[in-house]
């Protein structure tokens, strides 16, 4: 189960963020890298017609892998850097909520961009060889080898892989084929809510915090609006499919500017072309998908990352920063192992697994947080609370959110120190609120009794 850099190319399915990623960090580690990719070449296609993905909010763990591909400069570029939660409230009010301390901030950036910094430099890599308008058709586990129908091409493609890598998103194909075999363990959990994506045209951004993620939390649903470079927002409302406030009753032009008339007035005078995008985009389910193993139990020469090992749900911002901390963990486990597969994929199996968990949880719990909780006085105190006594005490207590978005911890690490932290603060917090009500009791007694003496005086 070694890997020869002379023998069969690794092969990776899916061109996309973190499939292109694998493929520049093995290659720049003397591999030889296919990656095929279903659709055409995006920078040339350009991203004409309805819009499905979500901006993407970049957080230590994906500008970590980035840098070490050497694209944490062309990251700058093409990148806004987001050092607060600015929250819409529905009585008009506007409140900035800092994400962490005054130097640390989330990178908003285009996925199309993104994807074309990361092909540009996979087209750069000698070692690269990038295939477009390849569907995968069969992934045969034991050699391993894939099938590929081209386009334009009228018999299929094969080709032998010494590794391969399933980069092809939580629909792959390659964990289906992982998945026909024994001891391979998945699921899928749909949530109630859909999103729409929208935009606030540079025209109109202006009236917007630049550096901020625009919130306005609703309860079920919210919207959300993350800066572009050039002065726009693409924002993206999260409601349910179903129900009271849902997408089922936003059947016409006239109700959704009534509705969005009615929850988010601001928004909506900055959003001319709001009726053409509600129309015209789609409105995509959001799912979580979990698997174990990530590595193929056959031949032991495949592997899952991203959404093809751990599709999440987008409110903890970290789908895109865990699978390109894959690619990172997984290259330093292929070296740590002399790129001893039998060792090597099963190991990072065991440290990816309960990760990926943990942050689909956090996700899910983060929902309501977003929606609901950010409103709250309680969260508000307890978050101020959290970052003042990160900024006094940065090694004894770091928030969740910034253990998350502003570190390499492991996720389910993260999880438990601040679980064990959160208990700390909020007895710190309950203790100051006795004091001082006890103070206040001490000091209403002192007085009455003061007056009472004077009275017998």
């Amino acid at each position: 189960h070694g890997m020869s850099a002379e023998g069969d190319p690794v092969v990776v399915v899916g061109g996309g963020l973190a499939g292109s990623l694998a493929a520049l960090l093995l290659a720049r580690d003397g591999r030889r890298v296919e990656v095929y990719e279903l659709r055409a070449d995006p920078r040339k296609t350009g991203c004409a017609g309805p819009q499905r993905s979500i901006n993407l909010a970049l957080s230590t763990r994906g500008m970590t892998a980035l840098a070490l591909a050497g694209l944490d400069a062309a990251l700058r570029n093409i990148g806004v850097p987001m050092y607060s939660r600015c929250l819409h409230q529905a009585g008009g009010t506007v409140e900035f909520q800092n994400y962490g301390q005054s130097e640390q901030f989330l990178m908003s950036v285009s996925r199309a961009q993104l994807n074309a910094m990361l092909l540009d430099a996979l087209d750069a890599e000698p070692r690269v060889n990038l295939i477009f308008g390849a569907k995968c058709v069969d992934v045969n586990l034991e050699h391993p080898a894939v099938t590929f129908s081209m386009d334009g091409a009228d018999t299929p493609h094969t080709v032998r892989a010494s590794l391969l890598v399933g980069a092809d998103g939580t629909f792959s194909r390659v964990r289906a084929s992982m998945a026909r075999a024994p001891r391979f363990n998945f699921s899928q959990s749909y949530i109630p809510a859909g999103y729409k994506e929208l935009t606030i045209p540079a025209s109109c951004g202006a009236t917007f915090h630049r550096n901020s993620l625009h919130i306005w939390p609703r309860g079920r649903y919210m919207l959300i609006a993350l800066p572009n470079l050039d002065g726009s927002f693409t924002c993206t409302l999260f409601m349910d499919y179903d129900g009271n406030d849902s997408f089922s009753e936003l059947t016409d032009s006239a109700q959704v500017e009534k509705f969005f008339k009615r929850n988010f007035p601001d928004a909506l005078e900055a959003m001319p072309t709001l009726i053409d995008d509600f129309e015209r985009n789609p409105t995509p389910a959001l799912v979580t998908m979990r698997c174990a193993p990530y590595h193929d139990l056959q031949s032991g020469r495949a592997v899952l990352i991203g959404d093809a090992a751990h599709a999440i749900v987008p409110f903890f911002g970290q789908g895109i920063n865990a699978g390109f901390e894959d690619c990172r963990i997984l290259l330093e486990t292929l070296r740590s192992h002399q790129y001893d597969l039998s060792a090597a994929l099963p190991a990072f199996s065991a440290r990816r697994k309960p990760n990926a968990d943990a942050i689909a949880d956090l996700a899910l719990h983060n929902y309501e947080e977003m929606a609901a909780h950010t409103a709250s006085t309680w969260f508000l105190i307890s978050r101020r609370a959290g970052l003042l006594l990160n900024r006094l005490m940065p090694r004894l207590f770091v928030p969740l959110y910034s253990l998350i978005s502003f570190s390499n911890v492991p996720y389910a690490e993260a999880v438990a120190l601040a679980e064990r932290r959160k208990r700390v603060v909020s007895l710190a917090l309950r203790i100051s609120a006795s004091a001082l009500t006890a103070a206040a009791i001490a000091i209403t007694a002192a007085a009455s009794t003061a007056s009472s003496m004077r009275r017998r005086g």
